[in-house]
């Protein structure tokens, strides 16, 4: 008589689920297969910088796997597991490099659902001296890749549908929040791109949303991007939501012109983020001040901070202008090959 397992749930190495599971886990191999192909292609040099950091991002809300990293001498520092291969990669941009690529894993805690995992793979790459208009093509080429690899005719996620076929729409942050939301985003900021919360909180009353305990505008604006605009991107079609604040794109150089909004960009499809891109950011002295924001905020926030990467910061001087993006390879995958869980996609999920 077969024992049932401790939690109820057939694991996933069983031979019946791996049987289930195998069939998207070869559309995973063959979508690898077709993007390195794609890469090479183009010129582009797929690199493996190292997963253990200094610093592992100086993002508000992204949350880290620390660790120790012990010499010959027996004493200890502290180090941690990347959130993105972003502070390696362009240290090879300063370095000379000018098209590279990675595949591989990263880690960030606090994620688990349907579409997050504590480890999994991030697809990014850089162009050094063209546009970022040029890395979003790039996006939403390597999307339809995908789908064209494993022949499925639209992606389907939670009752929604999109075609990664057609040409994706464009749309700026500012205009979603106002088409969706009815919240006219740029009011609530100054001409240099401060953000006023109590400005931001007036807006949601006024079209009946109610507001958190937190009533920073990075939170207000976090609360009312999940909850009115994500779900109405990428039905139909593949949706490019552009032109971000500035104040909530730590890493993206500023829209010539406006400083209010920076050259960020998101791609989703299904109501489902896939991608995060930016034109980068290469003045060091302004860095440090949004790095050194972002720890305020998440001390703030969560009461710990990261520390920043002074050798990359050095190494932002010597940076040429380059554009780049971070595009979830398991979310792309899943979309793909219909499976409705991340972890279903993965060869070997991590244990909970």
């Amino acid at each position: 008589m077969t024992k049932p397992f401790p939690s109820g749930e057939t694991p996933w190495w069983h031979p019946d689920r791996h049987a289930d599971r195998r069939p998207l886990l070869i559309g995973r191999a063959k979508i690898d297969a077709a993007v390195r192909l794609w890469m090479a292609e183009r010129d582009f040099l797929v690199i493996d910088p190292p997963g253990l950091q200094r610093s592992p991002g100086n993002e508000t809300h992204l949350h880290a796997f620390g660790t120790q990293m012990i010499g010959n001498d027996g004493l200890a520092q502290a180090m941690y597991l990347h959130t993105s291969p972003e502070f390696a990669m362009k240290k090879l941009l300063a370095a000379g490099e000018r098209r590279i690529a990675s595949l591989q894993h990263v880690w960030r805690n606090r994620e688990r659902s349907a579409t997050h995992h504590p480890e999994f793979t991030m697809l990014e790459w850089y162009r050094v001296g063209e546009a970022y208009d040029v890395i979003i093509e790039d996006t939403v080429a390597l999307i339809k890749l995908a789908a064209e690899t494993t022949g499925i005719a639209e992606f389907a996620f939670k009752g929604r549908t999109c075609d990664p076929r057609l040409p994706a729409e464009r749309v700026s942050v500012a205009d979603a929040f106002l088409q969706f939301a009815g919240v006219d985003l740029l009011a609530t900021m100054d001409e240099d791109g401060m953000p006023d919360g109590e400005k931001l909180a007036a807006q949601m009353t006024a079209v009946g949303m109610a507001i958190p305990d937190d009533k920073s505008w990075s939170y207000l604006f976090t609360h009312v991007l999940v909850e009115k605009v994500e779900p109405e991107l990428g039905n139909g079609r593949v949706t490019v939501l552009d032109r971000y604040p500035a104040c909530e794109a730590a890493l993206a150089r500023r829209v010539p012109g406006d400083r209010r909004v920076s050259e960020r960009f998101e791609v989703y499809a299904c109501g489902v983020e896939l991608a995060n891109g930016f034109g980068e950011l290469t003045d060091p002295t302004e860095q440090r001040v949004r790095f050194e924001d972002e720890m305020r905020e998440k001390a703030r926030i969560y009461g710990e901070r990261y520390p920043i990467d002074e050798d990359f910061l050095a190494a932002l001087a010597f940076m040429p202008e380059a554009s780049g993006v971070a595009l979830g390879f398991d979310r792309v995958v899943m979309l793909a090959t219909g499976a409705q869980r991340i972890d279903a996609v993965l060869w070997a999920p991590v244990a909970e």
